[in-house]
């Protein structure tokens, strides 16, 4: 099966949600480091994407979905900076696959699309943060990111203990 990845509006993503909130608490209990902490709610999920789909209304950030066989089984957001002086720059955000469907390319097609959409955005610059030593280290080096440097110490993982950050760019 062939990866497909598409920009969602806000009528899609709607449609879309109940496997963005199953692979959002899939990449937490996984034990994933994206900002939430265990035990971890559907329902908390479900409002986080509920903001989410505020900042696709508003055109604050496109959401990507990569589906397989038909089925949302990831996703990646492309937030353009706000920044009167930064209008060439935006961050990469919850680049997530679901557990069930890691290692079938579907981060590395997430990526391209990211990649794709900031050149037709004319976006210079991109930015993101991983946990250090974390499985998307690999796929962001693959994808051409270029690491900046380490933080340590900077958040937590979701079942408790430190883990430290490594920040990346990238100019698509």
């Amino acid at each position: 099966m062939t990866a497909a990845v598409s920009i969602l509006d806000v009528t899609a993503a709607r449609a879309a949600l109940p496997a963005l909130v199953d692979i959002l608490v899939d990449g937490v209990r996984g034990g994933a480091s994206i900002g939430f902490m265990n035990p971890f709610d559907p329902a908390e999920a479900r409002a986080w994407w509920d903001g989410v789909l505020a900042d696709v209304a508003a055109g604050r950030t496109i959401l990507f979905a990569a589906t397989l066989g038909g089925e949302v089984v990831g996703t990646a957001q492309l937030i353009p900076a706000s920044k009167p002086n930064q209008p060439h720059r935006a961050d990469v955000s919850k680049v997530i696959v679901h557990s069930r469907a890691r290692q079938t390319g579907i981060g590395k097609a997430l990526m391209a699309a990211v990649d794709d959409e900031a050149r037709r955005r004319d976006l210079k610059v991109l930015v993101l943060d991983t946990a250090t030593g974390s499985p998307a280290e690999n796929l962001y080096q693959a994808t051409g990111w270029q690491k900046v440097g380490v933080i340590p110490d900077y958040a937590l993982w979701p079942d408790g203990g430190f883990c430290a950050t490594t920040y990346y760019y990238k100019n698509p």
